[in-house]
């Protein structure tokens, strides 16, 4: 610093033998490092106040806690017994800053009270000059072209300004005979550290987020910044000039022509990804309903938002976003001979390639949580950006090639829009509902067309789920209605969701990490493994909506080949009733729901896309359970059964085995990832890599029609003949009326049994869930009690009760072939 500063013959003589003394506060932070270093290679002898002192080569360091009347009284005195009272410059830099915006006690603790403390205790020395570091942003902000001097009004627009200048009135008025110096400072970058509102624009444009291309402003306004070399060199011309200096001098330092934001955005986006980077204006009211809702979500779900950080992004920054702070130096020129010697714009090169050459170390640098694929590569940095501009790269290729969906969703906005006068509607509700959700899937339909507006898919998917069950919120009273609505609503969420490049996914995700789990034999999310569980969801959705067409009146009768009336008493029954839509359309609306989950994303998606393998596996097993028991209870509770709801029952149970190593696998992945220390919130929601496993080369299909069909029957799945028996046994018990002709609980109490058989039985078909097997023995202790504890039995039925459950439990024991490995899991299946 000491080639860069100049010394005029007017300057005080701080080159003579004697070192005049300057006290600095907060010489720990980040502006206190470099200016204690270039006051000392300046020439000065440097005593550095601070709360907690470090140690410095260049400098003397005593603990001073501003808001203690004794700790200041006793860090001066020290500085008295060692130095006398005589101080050329005391630079004050230490101060409290948050970017919440909101008004905090240390505000007037430590910027406020503890300046008059200081200044009060300087009283006894003989002080040349207080420079107060303070900011440009006590200005009320100007427009473009209308510069901003020392006499331009002061008007700061949040808290931390707001306290600067109540600090420099408590200056104005505390400061006794000592001379002092305002100096209001613009943002202080450097080429590795820069302002917090910097340092997150560069951040966003490099990770791509939405925010980089979102401004609730006007985009031609900037803000001025400072170089720290330029800061140091204006700091110490002021101590070397002090006594040449007005006594009471209020001093701008920046560059005085700022770079626009959308200047700045473009630079950005060239030096990073090479490319023109498009900001679009956003209304204000939204930004402000984002911000607040990142709030409430980080308070509701912590680590919801981005690696546990807090959101940045504040409703009071929305205000200030078009705020212009462009200033004129010339009086620092003036009285200083000080001009910067950097820009922002010829200084983004450096920052940039900072960024690019250590990502990690900028991201700690400038405190922010790096990305979680950042983390990924901390052996190999340099590969990060190289593995985001390949993930840009796919991504944008596959949104070229996929836009006909979004086109497609378009033309089914304006379809829903115009189907109530085309299919006749006569009620007013499905009239709406119509409209609003055409309007809504062609608004977000439209934005999808941008591939920098994912979240858009999302919603559009979303008003297609609706549309999937308003037509039973509605009791559609038309069986086209009821058609249309479902029909479309499947087709959005398809054209949306099910088309690359898939919303959510991680950067990591998408272009690292294996596509068979660490120690299996293979992929539970291959298409060989999904196809069977769509293809009986297929079986359900046809059988269910059927069913609700005779709920909605849409049909007349309900066909049963085996029980007469039995379909139309049991889906009409008080059970049915109970719910406040169609039961049958409940089950249609899942099974839809099922397919379309089921078809969304690749071979990796056990670790690319946990929460829509979690989602579907909820769908297939808890809601398959409680459909069987609502199977398990019509001959119970309504007396009778329907042979379409045990074809649907059946499709439902035969789905739970082939989704069940899905699941293992997808718990496995964030086992994993806990482990590593890494959100298990970000893992669920936006995947992650894994270390080991492999990958699958070629297409699923690429292979012998009798491979491919043995892979969709086996794929985790087979049959040891033990389990067969069991559920032979579990159906023989469902029909103990029949055989032996019993009643009351007895009947009921085998009944029950057999189908919690029949159920544990098929789930442990799958390889990953054969403990589930151990389950039938539990069953069968059961068993065996019953005829002594019901009545309604015979001597013959309760022999074969206690006979069944003896072979239950014995049945129970061996494991069964287990074909495959399944990583940490095998070592549980027992």
């Amino acid at each position: 610093m000491g080639e860069a500063i100049s010394n005029p013959a007017d300057d005080v003589a701080d080159s003579a033998t004697t070192k005049p003394l300057v006290l600095l506060t907060g010489a720990t932070g980040f502006l206190g490092r470099a200016l204690s270093a270039a006051l000392s290679a300046a020439g000065y002898t440097l005593v550095c106040l601070d709360r907690t002192p470090k140690q410095l080569a260049h400098a003397e360091s005593l603990r001073c806690d501003l808001t203690s009347d004794e700790s200041v009284d006793a860090a001066l005195r020290e500085v008295k017994q060692r130095h006398g009272t005589r101080i050329a410059a005391v630079v004050h830099l230490a101060g409290y800053y948050d970017f919440s915006g909101e008004a905090n006690p240390l505000y007037r603790a430590v910027n406020v009270d503890g300046t008059r403390r200081l200044l009060k205790a300087l009283q006894a020395f003989e002080v040349e000059q207080f420079v107060y570091a303070s900011t440009m942003l006590v200005h009320a902000p100007t427009t473009p072209g209308v510069p901003i001097d020392e006499s331009s009004p002061l008007a700061p627009r949040w808290a931390y300004p707001q306290s600067k200048l109540e600090t420099e009135a408590v200056v104005a008025e505390a400061h006794g005979a000592i001379p002092y110096v305002l100096l209001r400072i613009a943002g202080v970058y450097t080429s590795a550290v820069q302002p917090p509102t910097l340092a997150h624009q560069i951040r966003w444009i490099y990770e791509r987020k939405l925010e980089a291309r979102l401004f609730p402003g006007e985009t031609s306004h900037g803000q001025s910044f400072i170089h720290i070399d330029d800061l140091c060199d204006a700091l110490v011309r002021v101590v070397q000039r002090r006594t040449s200096l007005p006594p009471d001098l209020a001093l701008l330092v920046g560059e005085p022509v700022p770079l626009s934001y959308d200047a700045t955005q473009n630079r950005l986006g060239t030096l990073i990804h090479g490319e023109h980077w498009e900001t679009e204006t956003l209304p204000k009211p939204l930004a402000k309903a984002g911000a607040m809702l990142q709030r409430t979500l980080e308070t509701v779900v912590p680590d919801s938002v981005d690696r546990g950080e807090k959101p940045f992004v504040k409703p009071f920054m929305v205000e200030l976003a078009d705020d212009h702070y462009e200033l004129d130096v010339s009086r620092a020129h003036a009285l200083l001979g000080w001009t910067p010697r950097h820009s922002l714009r010829d200084e983004l090169p450096g920052i940039v390639a900072a960024l690019k050459a250590d990502p990690l170390d900028w991201y700690r640098a400038n405190k922010i949580p790096p990305p979680e694929w950042l983390e990924t590569l901390t052996e190999h940095p340099d590969d990060a950006h190289a593995l985001l501009e390949n993930a840009e790269t796919t991504a944008r290729g596959q949104h070229a090639q996929y836009l006909w969906a979004h086109f497609l969703n378009i033309g089914l906005g304006l379809w829903l829009m115009s189907s109530p006068p085309i299919l006749g509607y006569p009620d007013q509700a499905m009239t709406l509902n119509d409209v609003i959700s055409g309007a809504l899937v062609l608004i977000f339909g439209t934005l999808s067309l941008s591939r920098h507006f994912a979240w858009a898919r999302v919603v559009t998917a979303s008003v297609g789920v609706w549309l999937l069950f308003a037509p039973l919120v509605f009791w559609a009273p038309t069986a086209a209605g009821y058609l249309n609505d479902t029909l479309v609503g499947a087709l959005v969420i398809g054209f949306s969701m099910l088309v690359p490049p898939t919303p959510g996914v991680g950067v990591a995700a998408r272009t690292t990490g294996p596509d068979v789990p660490p120690g299996w034999d293979y992929t539970p999310s291959g298409w060989t493994q999904r196809i069977p569980i769509i293809a009986l969801a297929f079986v359900g959705l046809a059988i269910s909506r059927y069913l609700a067409a005779y709920q909605l009146g849409h049909t007349e009768s309900a066909w049963d080949p085996f029980f007469g009336e039995g379909t139309e008493r049991i889906i009409t029954s008080e059970v049915s009733q109970a719910w406040p839509v169609p039961d049958a359309g409940l089950g249609a609306t899942t099974y839809m729901l099922e397919i379309l989950t089921g078809i969304i994303g690749g071979r990796a998606r056990w670790r690319t896309m946990p929460w829509l393998v979690v989602l579907f596996g909820v769908m297939i097993v808890p809601l398959g359970a409680i459909s069987l028991f609502f199977i398990i209870i019509q001959p119970i509770v309504i007396g009778t059964w329907c042979t379409l709801c045990l074809v649907a029952a059946a499709a439902m149970l035969l789905q739970i085995p082939y989704s069940l190593d899905e699941l293992v696998a997808s718990g496995q992945f964030l086992l994993d990832r806990r482990r590593q220390g890494k959100s298990l919130i970000l893992a669920f929601f936006r995947g992650d890599t894994m270390e080991g496993g492999a990958r699958t080369p070629g297409d699923d299909f690429e292979r012998p029609a009798r491979e491919v069909l043995r892979d969709m029957l086996g794929g985790g799945v087979n049959a040891p003949w033990t389990l067969l028996a069991s559920a032979a046994l579990g159906i023989w018990m469902m029909c103990t009326r029949l055989v032996f002709d019993t009643a009351g609980a007895q009947a009921d109490s085998d009944h029950l049994l057999g189908a919690l058989v029949i159920t544990a039985s098929i789930s442990a078909l799958a390889e990953a869930a054969r403990p589930l097997r151990f389950v039938n023995a539990l069953l069968g202790i059961a068993l065996m009690f019953a005829p002594f504890m019901f009545d309604g039995g015979s001597l013959v039925a309760d022999a074969a009760g206690i006979l069944a459950g003896l072979l239950l439990i014995a049945l129970s024991m061996p494991r069964g072939r287990i074909d495959n490995h399944y990583g940490a899991w095998s070592r549980y299946l027992l």
